[in-house]
C-alpha cells in the first residue's frame, strides 16, 4: 500500500493520471486509424503513461519553477517504470535539463553515470545540445535529430524529444547504423554494377562504330581482332548479368533451408570436368583428397554447383602456373563436413581478408578484369553457404597461398551452425 499524507491530493492524482491514460490510449486508437505507424501510436502511449507517472502528488502538482531536480529516478509507479525499462531503444527523461531516468540501454550505450547529470554532458553531441535546451512555451511537442558518431565513429541515432505535460522531456535513441550501412550498401552496388556493365558496353560500342569504317570493315586481321574482342566484352557482360541473377535468386531464398540431400564427389567431378580446358592451358591439375567416408550435406545441388565452381576457378585463375590445386573433404564434429580448397598461388595481403566476399571487391582490379573475373563469385559463395546455415573461413598468406574452408551440414546431421564467416591471414 503506498502511503500519502492527505486523501484528496491521492485522489486528485489519481484522476489526473487515469484522464492522461485516456487521452494517450484515445490518441493512439485515433492515430492508427488514420493510418500513423504502430511503432509511432505505442510511444505515444508510452508518453501518458510517463506523463501520468510524473503527476504524482509532491512533484508535478506543483509550478515547474518550484520543482526540485530529481537524480534519483521517477517517483515509484511500477507499471510505467517496467516498461521503460523493456524498451530496447535507450531512454531518458529530462527535467530542468538533467536526467532524472535512464532505462538500462541508454545506461549502456552513455554511461551508467548519467542519471542526475546536465542533460548536454549525458548526450555529448553538437546537434543535440540545442534540442534539449528547454525554450518554455516555444519548445516544439516533438523534435527528431539525426546523430552521427554518438558512441562511435560509425555510429548513426535518431534522438526524438517528446515534450511531456509536466515540462519534463522524454528522449529516445534509435540506431540507424545498420538501415544506413544497408542503404549505402545498396547505392554502392548499384554504382558499382552500372560500371561494370558500362565499361565493356563502351568498348563494344566503341569497336562498332569502328567496323562501320569501310577501311577497317574491309580488313580481315583487323575486323577479326575486332570480333574477338567484342565477343570477349559481350561474354563478359553476360557472366556478369547471369552473376547478378543468380546472386539475386540466393538473397531471395535465404530463408529457406535447403532440405535435399547432396553427394558431393559427382559435384566436383562435373565441376572439374567443365575446367579441363582452363587446366590444360595453365597446365595445372586437381587432386581430391577425401577419408573413408561419403561427403554428403543436405543442400541445393544447383548452388553446391556453383560454390564448388567459383572457388575452383578462383583457385585455377589465380594459382601459379603448372601447380596443383587440391581439394579436401574432412569431418568437422558430428554434424558438419569440412571442404577445403587450397591453390599454391601468391597468396592474399592481410589487409584485404576481411573485404573478400564484399560484392565487386577486387584485390587487383585490373588484373580481376583482365582474367574477366565479375568481382561476384565470393559473394555468391558466402550467401549460398549463408543459406544452407554454414560457415566460410578464408585463410591466406602471401608468397604461400589461399585456403578457402567451406563447412556444411551433413546429410542426416541433428542440428547445424548459425552462419558465420571466417576471414585470417
Amino acid at each position: 500500500m503506498i502511503p500519502l499524507r492527505d486523501k484528496s491530493m491521492a485522489r486528485g492524482w489519481i484522476l489526473r493520471a487515469l484522464g492522461g491514460v485516456a487521452a494517450a490510449v484515445l490518441g493512439v486508437a485515433a492515430a492508427v486509424a488514420a493510418g500513423a505507424p504502430m511503432t509511432g501510436a505505442l510511444f505515444a502511449l508510452l508518453a501518458g503513461i510517463v506523463a501520468a507517472a510524473l503527476a504524482w502528488p509532491g512533484q508535478s502538482s506543483r509550478p515547474a519553477a518550484e520543482t526540485p531536480i530529481v537524480e534519483t529516478g521517477l517517483p515509484p509507479l511500477p507499471e510505467a517504470l517496467d516498461l521503460l525499462e523493456a524498451v530496447e531503444d535507450p531512454l531518458l527523461i529530462v527535467r530542468n535539463r538533467r536526467v532524472v531516468y535512464s532505462n538500462p540501454s541508454a545506461r549502456a550505450v552513455l554511461g551508467e553515470h548519467i542519471e542526475g547529470a546536465d542533460v548536454r554532458l549525458a548526450i555529448r553531441h553538437p546537434a543535440a545540445a540545442e534540442r534539449l535546451i528547454d525554450r518554455g512555451e516555444a519548445a516544439e511537442r516533438v523534435t527528431r535529430t539525426e546523430l552521427v558518431g554518438l558512441g562511435e565513429r560509425d555510429r548513426r541515432w535518431l534522438m526524438t524529444t517528446t515534450l511531456l505535460k509536466d515540462g519534463c522531456r522524454l528522449v529516445r535513441l534509435t540506431d540507424r547504423s545498420a538501415a544506413h550501412a544497408s542503404e549505402q550498401m545498396r547505392v554502392d552496388f548499384v554504382a558499382n554494377a552500372s560500371h561494370e556493365l558500362r565499361t565493356p558496353l563502351a568498348t563494344l560500342l566503341g569497336f562498332l562504330e569502328t567496323l562501320q569504317d569501310e577501311r577497317a570493315a574491309s580488313d580481315a586481321k583487323t575486323r577479326s581482332r575486332f570480333i574477338k574482342i567484342m565477343f570477349d566484352e559481350a561474354r563478359r557482360m553476360q557472366r556478369l548479368v547471369d552473376d547478378l541473377i543468380s546472386l539475386s535468386r540466393i538473397e531471395g531464398e535465404r530463408f529457406t533451408l535447403p532440405r535435399e540431400s547432396v553427394e558431393l564427389m559427382p559435384v566436383v567431378e562435373e565441376v572439374k570436368a567443365s575446367l579441363s580446358l582452363m587446366m590444360e592451358e595453365k597446365g595445372s591439375s586437381v587432386r581430391i583428397e577425401r577419408g573413408a567416408f561419403d561427403p554428403v550435406v543436405l543442400g541445393d545441388q544447383f548452388q553446391l554447383l556453383q560454390l564448388v565452381q567459383n572457388l575452383l576457378v578462383n583457385a585455377l585463375k589465380y594459382g601459379r602456373p603448372a601447380s596443383e590445386v587440391v581439394i579436401r573433404f574432412e569431418e568437422a564434429g558430428p554434424d558438419m563436413l569440412r571442404m577445403s580448397v587450397i591453390d599454391q598461388g601468391e597468396g592474399i595481403a592481410q589487409e584485404h581478408l576481411p573485404r573478400l566476399t564484399e560484392r565487386f571487391y577486387r584485390v587487383d582490379p585490373s588484373r580481376s578484369r583482365s582474367m574477366g573475373g565479375t568481382g561476384l563469385g565470393l559473394a555468391i559463395v558466402k550467401h549460398i553457404v549463408g543459406r544452407h546455415r554454414g560457415r566460410l573461413d578464408i585463410r591466406s598468406k602471401v608468397g604461400e597461398g589461399t585456403s578457402v574452408r567451406v563447412y556444411l551440414p551433413r546429410a542426416g546431421a541433428a542440428g547445424a551452425s548459425p552462419p558465420q564467416q571466417s576471414l585470417s591471414g
